[in-house]
């Protein structure tokens, strides 16, 4: 097979129920919206869209990394089984912080959102804006060092799954692929535990070095020898 390619078209039972799981994560981002009552209720919903639309993106990114492992590795020993439930996990047990992480973002950067008496009343200090980037920070490491040890469970399954050189090059590439995410993610929380109180905030925008790295990689990589992996 080629790079790219899928090993069939249907939907195995992992898919189908981790599928569910991801809409429902999404329905759990948009139920936590109340239905407004007034003009000034609908109006502070619509300040709130670019955090519910940057919470929106993310889980469809883990969605798209999810579906692209499973349609390239047909693969469901216990291992991946486990991997999998905790990565589905994460998904859950993440969406309501970063919601809440994205809302005072939103209005700390470009003025969206709650006010800032709001923000106040919230409890949100510089120290627990530091820890707020922390427990992000946790939970996007955890999620792709998941999808780290997925691609590994493929690499090293790869005579059982008959995989051919072609997908041994992409399960390893997988696997550098989300320890570069991992390395971001680390970077960042390493920048709240040591900047100054008044910088903090610049922490999160490590973050932003996600897209240059990646190209960066997908570049160098399609210019390595072939034998690598």
């Amino acid at each position: 097979m080629s790079a790219g390619e899928t090993r069939g078209e249907g939907t195995s039972r992992i898919e189908a129920f981790s599928d569910g799981v991801f809409a429902f994560a999404l329905t759990l981002l948009v139920v936590s919206l109340e239905v407004p009552r007034s003009y000034d209720d609908l109006r502070e919903t619509m300040l709130g869209f670019p955090a519910f639309g940057a919470c929106f993106a993310i889980l469809i990114w883990i969605w798209v990394e999810h579906y692209r492992f499973f349609r390239r590795y047909r693969i469901a020993d216990g291992v991946t089984i486990l991997l999998n439930s905790l990565l589905l996990f994460l998904v859950l047990f993440y969406v309501y912080p970063l919601k809440f992480m994205f809302t005072f973002l939103s209005k700390a950067i470009f003025g969206f959102g709650p006010t800032r008496d709001q923000l106040a009343l919230a409890g949100m200090t510089v120290q627990r804006s530091a820890e707020l980037l922390l427990v992000y920070g946790l939970g996007f490491v955890a999620v792709f060092a998941v999808f780290a040890l997925l691609y590994w469970r493929a690499y090293a399954a790869a005579e059982a799954l008959d995989l051919s050189a072609v997908e041994r090059r992409e399960a390893f590439l997988g696997i550098r692929t989300h320890l570069l995410s991992v390395a971001v993610g680390l970077t960042s929380m390493t920048l709240v535990l040591t900047l100054p109180s008044r910088w903090v905030g610049m922490a999160g925008f490590a973050y932003a070095s996600l897209g240059p790295l990646h190209g960066w990689h997908g570049w160098w990589s399609r210019r390595e020898p072939r034998g690598v992996a």
